[in-house]
Protein backbone atom coordinates (compact mmCIF):
# COMPACT_ATOMS: atom_id res chain seq x y z
CA UNK A 1 0.00 0.00 0.00
CA UNK A 2 1.35 3.40 -0.92
CA UNK A 3 2.22 6.08 1.60
CA UNK A 4 -1.04 8.05 1.44
CA UNK A 5 -4.04 5.84 0.74
CA UNK A 6 -7.32 7.61 -0.09
CA UNK A 7 -10.56 5.78 0.73
CA UNK A 8 -13.94 7.29 -0.19
CA UNK A 9 -17.03 6.25 1.80
CA UNK A 10 -20.71 7.21 1.90
CA UNK A 11 -23.04 6.11 4.73
CA UNK A 12 -26.51 7.60 5.07
CA UNK A 13 -28.06 6.09 8.19
CA UNK A 14 -27.07 5.70 11.86
CA UNK A 15 -26.69 1.92 11.22
CA UNK A 16 -24.40 2.64 8.24
CA UNK A 17 -22.41 5.12 10.33
CA UNK A 18 -21.73 2.38 12.91
CA UNK A 19 -20.75 -0.12 10.19
CA UNK A 20 -18.45 2.51 8.66
CA UNK A 21 -16.78 3.33 12.01
CA UNK A 22 -16.12 -0.38 12.72
CA UNK A 23 -14.79 -0.86 9.19
CA UNK A 24 -12.38 2.09 9.51
CA UNK A 25 -11.03 0.64 12.77
CA UNK A 26 -10.56 -2.78 11.13
CA UNK A 27 -8.78 -1.23 8.11
CA UNK A 28 -6.37 0.60 10.46
CA UNK A 29 -5.39 -2.59 12.32
CA UNK A 30 -2.44 -4.01 10.35
CA UNK A 31 -1.02 -0.59 9.53
CA UNK A 32 -1.31 1.25 12.87
CA UNK A 33 -0.71 4.57 11.16
CA UNK A 34 -2.39 7.63 9.77
CA UNK A 35 -1.41 6.64 6.21
CA UNK A 36 -5.07 6.21 5.21
CA UNK A 37 -7.26 9.25 4.53
CA UNK A 38 -11.04 8.65 4.70
CA UNK A 39 -13.53 11.13 3.26
CA UNK A 40 -17.05 11.42 1.87
CA UNK A 41 -20.27 11.28 3.92
CA UNK A 42 -20.52 9.82 7.41
CA UNK A 43 -21.87 10.49 10.89
CA UNK A 44 -20.35 11.17 14.29
CA UNK A 45 -19.12 7.60 14.86
CA UNK A 46 -17.19 7.51 11.57
CA UNK A 47 -15.82 11.00 12.29
CA UNK A 48 -14.64 9.85 15.72
CA UNK A 49 -12.71 7.08 13.90
CA UNK A 50 -10.88 9.70 11.80
CA UNK A 51 -13.29 10.20 8.87
CA UNK A 52 -13.70 13.57 7.13
CA UNK A 53 -17.36 14.18 6.19
CA UNK A 54 -17.98 16.89 3.60
CA UNK A 55 -21.68 17.22 4.58
CA UNK A 56 -24.08 16.29 7.38
CA UNK A 57 -25.29 12.67 7.31
CA UNK A 58 -28.85 13.87 8.15
CA UNK A 59 -29.22 15.11 4.57
CA UNK A 60 -29.28 11.49 3.43
CA UNK A 61 -31.26 10.01 6.35
CA UNK A 62 -34.67 10.19 4.65
CA UNK A 63 -36.58 6.93 4.59
CA UNK A 64 -39.58 5.29 2.98
CA UNK A 65 -41.22 5.39 -0.44
CA UNK A 66 -42.67 8.90 -0.22
CA UNK A 67 -40.44 10.95 2.14
CA UNK A 68 -37.40 11.12 -0.18
CA UNK A 69 -39.59 12.74 -2.89
CA UNK A 70 -39.86 15.90 -0.73
CA UNK A 71 -36.06 16.05 -0.50
CA UNK A 72 -35.19 15.21 -4.11
CA UNK A 73 -33.58 18.54 -4.95
CA UNK A 74 -31.22 18.38 -1.97
CA UNK A 75 -30.47 14.67 -2.56
CA UNK A 76 -29.42 15.42 -6.16
CA UNK A 77 -27.36 18.38 -4.95
CA UNK A 78 -25.68 16.22 -2.28
CA UNK A 79 -24.88 13.49 -4.82
CA UNK A 80 -23.31 16.08 -7.13
CA UNK A 81 -21.23 17.53 -4.25
CA UNK A 82 -19.90 14.05 -3.44
CA UNK A 83 -19.26 13.24 -7.09
CA UNK A 84 -17.28 16.48 -7.54
CA UNK A 85 -15.32 15.76 -4.35
CA UNK A 86 -14.35 12.23 -5.45
CA UNK A 87 -13.58 13.15 -9.07
CA UNK A 88 -11.38 16.09 -8.02
CA UNK A 89 -9.21 13.81 -5.91
CA UNK A 90 -10.05 10.22 -6.92
CA UNK A 91 -9.83 7.75 -4.01
CA UNK A 92 -7.97 4.44 -4.46
CA UNK A 93 -11.27 2.73 -3.62
CA UNK A 94 -14.87 3.78 -2.92
CA UNK A 95 -17.08 2.01 -0.36
CA UNK A 96 -20.83 2.66 -0.45
CA UNK A 97 -22.44 1.57 2.82
CA UNK A 98 -26.12 0.58 2.46
CA UNK A 99 -28.41 3.47 1.20
CA UNK A 100 -28.63 1.68 -2.18
CA UNK A 101 -30.93 4.12 -4.02
CA UNK A 102 -28.45 6.93 -3.37
CA UNK A 103 -25.17 5.01 -3.48
CA UNK A 104 -25.70 2.87 -6.59
CA UNK A 105 -26.17 5.92 -8.82
CA UNK A 106 -23.05 7.50 -7.35
CA UNK A 107 -21.14 4.21 -7.73
CA UNK A 108 -22.10 3.93 -11.43
CA UNK A 109 -20.50 7.30 -12.14
CA UNK A 110 -17.39 6.69 -10.03
CA UNK A 111 -16.81 3.28 -11.60
CA UNK A 112 -16.90 4.90 -15.06
CA UNK A 113 -14.04 7.08 -13.77
CA UNK A 114 -12.07 3.82 -13.12
CA UNK A 115 -12.43 3.98 -9.32
CA UNK A 116 -12.84 0.45 -7.80
CA UNK A 117 -16.21 0.12 -6.06
CA UNK A 118 -17.21 -1.95 -3.04
CA UNK A 119 -20.82 -1.92 -1.79
CA UNK A 120 -21.28 -2.99 1.85
CA UNK A 121 -24.75 -4.38 2.81
CA UNK A 122 -26.83 -5.80 0.00
CA UNK A 123 -30.10 -4.12 -0.94
CA UNK A 124 -33.00 -6.61 -0.61
CA UNK A 125 -32.78 -7.57 -4.31
CA UNK A 126 -33.42 -11.21 -3.39
CA UNK A 127 -36.78 -10.09 -1.94
CA UNK A 128 -38.11 -7.46 -4.34
CA UNK A 129 -37.21 -5.29 -7.38
CA UNK A 130 -34.92 -8.12 -8.51
CA UNK A 131 -34.06 -6.35 -11.79
CA UNK A 132 -31.82 -4.00 -9.74
CA UNK A 133 -29.21 -6.77 -9.94
CA UNK A 134 -28.32 -5.60 -13.49
CA UNK A 135 -27.64 -2.08 -12.24
CA UNK A 136 -25.61 -3.47 -9.32
CA UNK A 137 -23.53 -5.57 -11.76
CA UNK A 138 -22.63 -2.37 -13.64
CA UNK A 139 -22.01 -0.32 -10.48
CA UNK A 140 -19.82 -2.51 -8.25
CA UNK A 141 -16.59 -4.50 -8.34
CA UNK A 142 -17.52 -6.33 -5.15
CA UNK A 143 -20.64 -6.75 -3.00
CA UNK A 144 -20.16 -7.47 0.72
CA UNK A 145 -23.23 -9.26 2.14
CA UNK A 146 -24.34 -9.84 5.74
CA UNK A 147 -26.49 -12.97 5.27
CA UNK A 148 -25.44 -16.35 3.84
CA UNK A 149 -28.55 -16.69 1.62
CA UNK A 150 -27.63 -13.43 -0.17
CA UNK A 151 -24.35 -14.86 -1.44
CA UNK A 152 -26.03 -17.42 -3.72
CA UNK A 153 -28.20 -14.75 -5.35
CA UNK A 154 -25.12 -12.75 -6.42
CA UNK A 155 -23.23 -15.88 -7.54
CA UNK A 156 -26.21 -16.84 -9.72
CA UNK A 157 -26.08 -13.41 -11.39
CA UNK A 158 -22.29 -13.35 -11.82
CA UNK A 159 -21.66 -10.47 -9.42
CA UNK A 160 -18.45 -10.80 -7.30
CA UNK A 161 -19.54 -11.27 -3.69
CA UNK A 162 -18.06 -11.98 -0.25
CA UNK A 163 -20.21 -13.07 2.71
CA UNK A 164 -18.76 -11.29 5.78
CA UNK A 165 -21.35 -12.17 8.45
CA UNK A 166 -23.44 -9.74 10.47
CA UNK A 167 -21.80 -7.16 12.79
CA UNK A 168 -24.67 -7.52 15.29
CA UNK A 169 -23.83 -11.22 15.62
CA UNK A 170 -20.29 -10.20 16.69
CA UNK A 171 -21.60 -7.54 19.08
CA UNK A 172 -24.32 -9.53 20.88
CA UNK A 173 -22.96 -12.32 23.13
CA UNK A 174 -23.86 -15.94 22.31
CA UNK A 175 -25.32 -16.19 25.84
CA UNK A 176 -27.06 -12.93 26.78
CA UNK A 177 -27.12 -11.97 30.47
CA UNK A 178 -30.77 -11.50 31.44
CA UNK A 179 -30.01 -10.74 35.09
CA UNK A 180 -27.49 -7.99 34.27
CA UNK A 181 -29.92 -6.38 31.78
CA UNK A 182 -32.67 -6.38 34.42
CA UNK A 183 -30.29 -4.78 36.94
CA UNK A 184 -29.40 -2.02 34.45
CA UNK A 185 -33.10 -1.31 33.85
CA UNK A 186 -33.95 -1.66 37.60
CA UNK A 187 -36.47 -4.44 36.86
CA UNK A 188 -37.57 -7.17 39.26
CA UNK A 189 -35.60 -10.39 38.81
CA UNK A 190 -38.51 -12.75 39.57
CA UNK A 191 -41.18 -11.15 37.35
CA UNK A 192 -42.08 -12.35 33.83
CA UNK A 193 -41.59 -9.53 31.32
CA UNK A 194 -42.76 -9.33 27.72
CA UNK A 195 -41.07 -6.74 25.47
CA UNK A 196 -43.21 -4.75 23.02
CA UNK A 197 -41.07 -3.49 20.13
CA UNK A 198 -43.31 -1.69 17.61
CA UNK A 199 -40.46 -0.22 15.49
CA UNK A 200 -38.35 2.91 15.22
CA UNK A 201 -40.25 4.93 12.59
CA UNK A 202 -43.28 7.13 13.13
CA UNK A 203 -45.59 5.19 10.78
CA UNK A 204 -44.59 1.90 12.46
CA UNK A 205 -45.39 3.27 15.94
CA UNK A 206 -48.80 4.48 14.73
CA UNK A 207 -49.69 1.12 13.16
CA UNK A 208 -48.05 -1.30 15.57
CA UNK A 209 -47.94 0.18 19.11
CA UNK A 210 -51.75 0.11 19.69
CA UNK A 211 -51.89 -3.46 18.30
CA UNK A 212 -49.13 -4.64 20.67
CA UNK A 213 -50.72 -2.86 23.65
CA UNK A 214 -54.11 -4.49 22.92
CA UNK A 215 -52.40 -7.88 22.62
CA UNK A 216 -50.72 -7.20 26.00
CA UNK A 217 -54.16 -6.53 27.53
CA UNK A 218 -55.32 -9.94 26.28
CA UNK A 219 -52.27 -11.57 27.91
CA UNK A 220 -53.04 -9.83 31.23
CA UNK A 221 -56.59 -11.22 31.18
CA UNK A 222 -55.13 -14.76 31.19
CA UNK A 223 -51.92 -14.08 33.16
CA UNK A 224 -52.40 -11.10 35.50
CA UNK A 225 -48.84 -11.15 36.94
CA UNK A 226 -47.04 -10.41 33.69
CA UNK A 227 -45.42 -7.00 33.10
CA UNK A 228 -44.40 -5.27 29.88
CA UNK A 229 -41.43 -3.19 28.77
CA UNK A 230 -40.70 -1.14 25.65
CA UNK A 231 -37.88 1.01 24.30
CA UNK A 232 -38.21 3.91 21.84
CA UNK A 233 -35.44 5.03 19.49
CA UNK A 234 -35.63 8.70 20.55
CA UNK A 235 -37.73 11.20 22.60
CA UNK A 236 -40.14 11.90 19.69
CA UNK A 237 -40.99 8.19 19.26
CA UNK A 238 -41.27 7.81 23.04
CA UNK A 239 -43.80 10.65 23.21
CA UNK A 240 -45.86 9.09 20.39
CA UNK A 241 -45.87 5.73 22.23
CA UNK A 242 -46.90 7.35 25.53
CA UNK A 243 -49.74 9.26 23.82
CA UNK A 244 -51.08 6.09 22.17
CA UNK A 245 -50.90 4.41 25.59
CA UNK A 246 -52.95 7.28 27.16
CA UNK A 247 -55.54 7.04 24.38
CA UNK A 248 -56.11 3.34 25.12
CA UNK A 249 -57.12 4.30 28.69
CA UNK A 250 -55.60 1.09 29.97
CA UNK A 251 -54.11 0.02 33.29
CA UNK A 252 -51.50 -2.03 31.44
CA UNK A 253 -48.28 -2.44 33.53
CA UNK A 254 -45.98 -1.09 30.81
CA UNK A 255 -42.62 0.58 31.49
CA UNK A 256 -41.22 2.97 28.88
CA UNK A 257 -37.49 3.23 28.16
CA UNK A 258 -35.52 5.16 25.56
CA UNK A 259 -32.68 3.98 23.35
CA UNK A 260 -32.00 0.76 25.30
CA UNK A 261 -33.69 -1.78 23.00
CA UNK A 262 -30.86 -4.30 23.48
CA UNK A 263 -31.24 -4.23 27.28
CA UNK A 264 -35.03 -4.48 26.93
CA UNK A 265 -34.65 -7.54 24.68
CA UNK A 266 -32.06 -9.16 26.96
CA UNK A 267 -34.29 -8.56 30.02
CA UNK A 268 -37.48 -9.97 28.45
CA UNK A 269 -38.85 -13.51 28.61
CA UNK A 270 -40.62 -13.12 25.26
CA UNK A 271 -40.90 -10.44 22.56
CA UNK A 272 -43.58 -8.95 20.32
CA UNK A 273 -41.74 -7.35 17.43
CA UNK A 274 -42.37 -5.51 14.16
CA UNK A 275 -40.74 -7.04 11.08
CA UNK A 276 -37.27 -5.56 10.42
CA UNK A 277 -33.76 -5.67 11.91
CA UNK A 278 -35.26 -5.96 15.42
CA UNK A 279 -36.37 -9.53 14.55
CA UNK A 280 -32.70 -10.40 13.95
CA UNK A 281 -31.70 -8.74 17.24
CA UNK A 282 -34.40 -10.64 19.16
CA UNK A 283 -33.10 -13.87 17.60
CA UNK A 284 -29.49 -13.04 18.60
CA UNK A 285 -30.76 -12.42 22.16
CA UNK A 286 -32.37 -15.92 21.94
CA UNK A 287 -35.88 -14.62 22.71
CA UNK A 288 -39.07 -16.44 21.75
CA UNK A 289 -40.93 -13.95 19.57
CA UNK A 290 -43.98 -13.26 17.51
CA UNK A 291 -43.41 -11.10 14.40
CA UNK A 292 -46.11 -8.79 13.08
CA UNK A 293 -46.45 -6.20 10.35
CA UNK A 294 -49.18 -3.81 9.33
CA UNK A 295 -48.93 -1.00 6.80
CA UNK A 296 -51.15 1.19 4.61
CA UNK A 297 -53.38 -1.14 2.57
CA UNK A 298 -52.17 0.31 -0.77
CA UNK A 299 -48.50 -0.16 0.22
CA UNK A 300 -49.34 -3.71 1.33
CA UNK A 301 -51.05 -4.68 -1.94
CA UNK A 302 -48.24 -3.15 -3.97
CA UNK A 303 -45.60 -4.97 -1.88
CA UNK A 304 -47.54 -8.25 -2.16
CA UNK A 305 -47.15 -8.13 -5.95
CA UNK A 306 -43.44 -7.22 -5.78
CA UNK A 307 -42.08 -9.29 -2.88
CA UNK A 308 -40.69 -12.70 -3.81
CA UNK A 309 -39.93 -14.29 -0.43
CA UNK A 310 -41.83 -16.88 1.65
CA UNK A 311 -41.30 -15.10 5.02
CA UNK A 312 -40.89 -11.53 6.30
CA UNK A 313 -39.02 -12.30 9.54
CA UNK A 314 -35.22 -12.57 9.35
CA UNK A 315 -35.05 -15.61 11.71
CA UNK A 316 -37.39 -17.51 9.35
CA UNK A 317 -35.51 -16.36 6.23
CA UNK A 318 -32.18 -17.41 7.77
CA UNK A 319 -33.52 -20.79 8.88
CA UNK A 320 -35.28 -21.38 5.55
CA UNK A 321 -38.35 -22.47 7.52
CA UNK A 322 -40.98 -21.03 9.86
CA UNK A 323 -39.18 -20.97 13.20
CA UNK A 324 -41.40 -18.28 14.71
CA UNK A 325 -44.97 -17.21 13.91
CA UNK A 326 -45.48 -14.11 11.76
CA UNK A 327 -48.73 -12.24 11.15
CA UNK A 328 -49.23 -9.70 8.38
CA UNK A 329 -51.94 -7.09 7.85
CA UNK A 330 -55.45 -8.40 8.82
CA UNK A 331 -53.94 -11.57 10.32
CA UNK A 332 -52.07 -9.42 12.87
CA UNK A 333 -54.74 -9.27 15.59
CA UNK A 334 -54.40 -8.83 19.38
CA UNK A 335 -55.84 -12.37 19.82
CA UNK A 336 -53.32 -14.00 17.47
CA UNK A 337 -50.29 -12.26 19.00
CA UNK A 338 -51.35 -12.83 22.61
CA UNK A 339 -51.97 -16.55 21.99
CA UNK A 340 -48.42 -17.06 20.69
CA UNK A 341 -46.86 -15.31 23.71
CA UNK A 342 -49.03 -17.26 26.17
CA UNK A 343 -48.10 -20.49 24.39
CA UNK A 344 -44.37 -19.71 24.81
CA UNK A 345 -44.82 -18.92 28.51
CA UNK A 346 -46.78 -22.13 29.12
CA UNK A 347 -44.40 -24.39 27.15
CA UNK A 348 -40.78 -23.75 28.24
CA UNK A 349 -39.75 -26.98 26.45
CA UNK A 350 -40.66 -25.36 23.08
CA UNK A 351 -38.58 -22.31 24.02
CA UNK A 352 -35.53 -24.48 24.79
CA UNK A 353 -35.68 -26.02 21.27
CA UNK A 354 -36.15 -22.59 19.70
CA UNK A 355 -33.15 -21.16 21.57
CA UNK A 356 -30.96 -23.99 20.22
CA UNK A 357 -32.01 -23.11 16.66
CA UNK A 358 -31.28 -19.42 17.34
CA UNK A 359 -27.82 -20.28 18.70
CA UNK A 360 -26.96 -22.25 15.52
CA UNK A 361 -28.01 -19.26 13.36
CA UNK A 362 -26.09 -16.84 15.59
CA UNK A 363 -22.89 -18.91 15.24
CA UNK A 364 -23.32 -18.97 11.45
CA UNK A 365 -23.63 -15.16 11.32
CA UNK A 366 -20.73 -14.56 13.73
CA UNK A 367 -17.87 -14.19 11.25
CA UNK A 368 -16.01 -11.13 12.60
CA UNK A 369 -17.75 -9.03 9.94
CA UNK A 370 -15.69 -5.82 10.09
CA UNK A 371 -12.38 -7.71 9.81
CA UNK A 372 -13.73 -9.88 6.95
CA UNK A 373 -14.94 -6.77 5.12
CA UNK A 374 -11.60 -5.02 5.69
CA UNK A 375 -9.70 -8.05 4.33
CA UNK A 376 -11.88 -8.17 1.18
CA UNK A 377 -11.17 -4.45 0.63
CA UNK A 378 -7.40 -4.95 1.15
CA UNK A 379 -7.47 -7.73 -1.46
CA UNK A 380 -8.92 -5.32 -4.03
CA UNK A 381 -6.36 -2.64 -3.12
CA UNK A 382 -3.52 -5.14 -3.64
CA UNK A 383 -4.72 -5.73 -7.19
Amino acid sequence: MSHELQIGMVAGEPSGDLLGANLIQALQQPIHSSSIQYSGLGGLQMQAAGFKSIAKIERLSVMGLIEPLFHLRDLFKLRQELLDHFLKKPPHIFIGIDSPDFNLNLELKLRKAKIPIVHYVSPSVWAWRQKRIFKIAKAVDLMLVLFPFEEKFYHDHGVPVVYVGHPLADLIPLEPDKKAARDRLALEQETTYVALLPGSRRHEIKQMAPLFMKAAQKIIEKKPNIKFITSSANPARDLECQMLYQQLKTKLPLQFFQNVSHDVMAAADAVMVTSGTATLEAMLFKKPMVIAYRTHFLTYHLAKKLVKIPFIGLPNLLAGKKLVPEFIQEAATPEALSQVIIDYLEHPDKVVILKKEFLTLHERLRQNASEQAAQAIRNILKK
